[in-house]
């Protein structure tokens, strides 16, 4: 029997074999694994041709940094104990985050950091002291945010995002070339303002990199509680954005990732998400107790993942690194942290009454009255002094 076009076309849909249709999400969705490039002992994995390994003596410097971060790191939470900081969130165990994202912009680049991101500050060069101006209790940030092109130190979680959109859609606006690379911890994913973001950026094509750095807790929150995705770089997907995840501890990964990102976002194809998977080794803050929501155990299992120990075997290998250098990087290192504790140790003149100032540009009747009665306890508190 002879099979007629006319009878193929009334087949039943049960005997047709419809085509696949293009999964539209394919070219956005991340590696089924995180990005990794050097094995946490930091013997090379082999080599991708879509995230080519930075040049050698950028990853000598990458090195560099991350020592010197580390160092700072350290010295700041000793000052923190000896009262000379208000409060100090550390990052020591993300340094190749910290260090490996402000090396994949520019100078030029604008940078949106979270308060854990004093590390990356002073890698992208700007003053340790000014860095942490803030966190001594001062009402300002320290440095200068247009002069270094980096906003503030961001408390809140996620509004950051929003500025970063924003920035990067005005710059875009005017031709300029720049690129806006918002820090954004695990926790600030479950924020409004991360979704509001990314969506602008989305949509008007904002040449943003939004970086989150998914060191497991939100404070005592672990990852778990806060999605059910199999990991956040997947949220990039809803609002039409690539997205890529990386071994967060993997330093040379962690460059590569990050300057493809800006690559993409710099060529006019929109925002790139990024979630580097790391671990904060001490706890949230100076204030918090972290043996009460993990246990000694995981700690360890992360330290064996040392960003630092891993780039410097692997340079060491590459015949790039030798005992003399990393002696030489140690020194600079504690040269560094001396020269932070001495002028940390300058008791800066605080006048109480410019608690008011900046509130308001025209401050208001119950500003003034309540600077006024400040200035009386002031003037009464010295009268006592001279009567005694």
């Amino acid at each position: 029997m002879t099979t007629t076009p006319q009878a193929v076309r009334r087949a039943s849909p049960r005997t047709r074999r419809a085509a696949t249709p293009p999964d539209p999400a394919r070219p956005l969705l991340p590696d089924a694994e995180p990005v990794r490039l050097l094995d946490k002992s930091g013997t090379p994995l082999p080599a991708r041709t879509d995230y080519p390994e930075p040049p050698v003596e950028v990853l000598r410097e990458l090195y560099r940094r991350m020592v010197l971060g580390r160092r700072f790191d350290i010295q700041a939470t000793a000052l923190t104990k000896q009262g000379r900081l208000a409060v100090y969130p550390s990052s020591r165990g993300q340094e190749a985050c910290q260090v490996g994202a402000v090396l994949a912009v520019r100078d030029t680049d604008w940078v949106f950091p979270t308060y854990r991101e004093s590390m990356a500050l002073v890698a992208r060069g700007i003053d340790p002291v000014e860095v942490l101006t803030l966190l001594r209790g001062d009402w300002h940030c320290g440095y200068d945010p247009t002069e270094v092109r980096t906003a503030p130190q961001c408390t809140p979680l996620a509004t950051q995002c929003v500025h970063a959109a924003g920035l990067a859609h005005g710059e875009a606006y005017q031709g300029r070339d720049t690129v806006a690379l918002a820090f954004i911890g695990d926790g600030a994913t479950s924020e409004g303002d991360f979704h509001e973001g990314i969506n602008f950026a989305a949509v008007f094509k904002a040449p943003v990199v939004y970086f989150v750095q998914n060191n497991r807790y939100a404070i005592s929150v672990p990852l778990s509680r806060q999605t059910a995705a199999p990991s956040l770089a997947y949220k990039g997907v809803g609002y039409g954005v690539p997205s890529e995840q990386v071994d967060g501890n993997d330093p040379v990964a962690v460059l590569a990732v990050l300057t493809r990102a800006v690559a993409h976002a710099r060529a006019g194809n929109g925002p790139f998400l990024v979630e580097a998977h790391t671990y904060r080794m001490e706890p949230h803050t100076n204030a918090d107790d972290a043996t009460r929501y993990r246990d000694g155990a995981e700690v360890d299992a992360w330290r064996d993942r040392d960003p630092i120990a891993r780039l410097e075997t692997y340079l060491r290998a590459r015949g790039v690194l030798d005992d003399a250098a990393v002696a030489e990087v140690a020194e600079q290192a504690e040269a560094y942290a001396a020269d932070l504790r001495t002028r940390m140790n300058d008791q800066p003149t605080v006048d109480p009454l410019s608690l008011f100032d900046h509130v308001y540009a025209q401050p208001t009747p119950q500003l003034i009255e309540q600077r006024e009665q400040v200035r009386a306890e002031l003037a009464a508190a010295r009268d006592e002094e001279g009567d005694a």
